[in-house]
């Protein structure tokens, strides 16, 4: 009588990737306008580190 044949143990998988912050779509920066002179007039962009995850690129659990 043959004997029987165990299955193959499924490979591990890789833990999930964390999800993607919203505000900076995983970058960790967001961009910040720049306001110049006494009517605040807006000049520009500038890069900032995003508050949301603290510059991480992941999203929170909370």
């Amino acid at each position: 009588m043959a004997t029987k044949k165990t299955p193959p143990r499924p490979a591990p998988t890789a833990a999930p990737a964390p999800p993607k912050c919203g505000p900076c779509d995983g970058t960790g920066e967001v961009a910040t306008t720049v306001h110049v002179g006494r009517k605040r007039r807006a000049v520009g962009k500038q890069a900032g580190i995003c508050l949301a995850c603290f510059g991480t690129g992941e999203a929170t659990t909370d």
